[in-house]
């Protein structure tokens, strides 16, 4: 049975859920409460030294990492595959999974530290604002990057699963997508449309 060491509220550890239910795989999920410190105990930290979530024990087998786990479920379960076929789709699909780990994820997880702990009236406005720009910048190079496909990488992969747990967090910090992006607004409404998001949410 694979293990998934997770906490529900983090987008990298959904991330991994989703895939994992898109491949029908079955998991047990063992809960790393971030909020407690969990992550830091030593017997975490040789499942994954650097403390952070997910990790993946797939029958002794740790890899950890969200990009890195979904890919070697790839490998390791190729059916349903997501992933192109070709290697300029695949090769897409990681840069666009590498923008979203990179420069769309970070400003959300800002946002998420600025108003988890703090009342409304001591939070880093600017802060928080200069995150919402960060991540509409990233929507900006989105709506070219789904002009005449469903998907990013062209079929259903896991650059689009990598976007799929922020979507909540749009609603949750109300970040609106700006109605010029017709692409990314009915991507969004396809992916939330997937069973696996629904299935992934908690």
């Amino acid at each position: 049975m694979i293990k998934l060491y997770d906490f529900p509220l983090s987008t990298n550890a959904r991330k991994v859920r989703i895939a994992l239910i898109e491949k029908g795989l079955d998991f047990e999920r063992i809960q790393i409460d971030l909020g407690k410190k969990e992550q830091k105990n030593p017997d975490y930290l040789k499942i994954h030294p650097f403390g952070q979530v997910p990790a993946l024990d797939d029958e002794g087998f740790i890899v950890y990492d969200s990009t890195i786990i979904n890919e070697y479920l790839e490998d390791e379960y190729p059916e349903p595959p997501l992933f192109p076929k070709d290697s300029e789709g695949r090769a897409t699909a990681r840069l666009l999974e590498d923008l979203r780990d990179n420069y769309f994820n970070p400003p959300f997880v800002e946002i998420f530290r600025e108003t988890r702990s703090k009342p409304e009236g001591q939070r880093d406005l600017k802060l928080i604002e200069r995150a919402k720009a960060e991540i509409a910048k990233c929507f900006d190079r989105l709506e070219k990057e789904l002009e005449g496909k469903q998907y990013l990488a062209g079929s259903f992969s896991l650059a689009d699963i990598a976007y799929m747990p922020n979507f909540a967090a749009l609603e949750r910090f109300n970040i609106p997508v700006d109605p010029k992006h017709k692409n990314v607004l009915a991507w969004i409404a396809r992916l939330k449309a997937r069973p696996s998001y629904a299935a992934s949410a908690n």
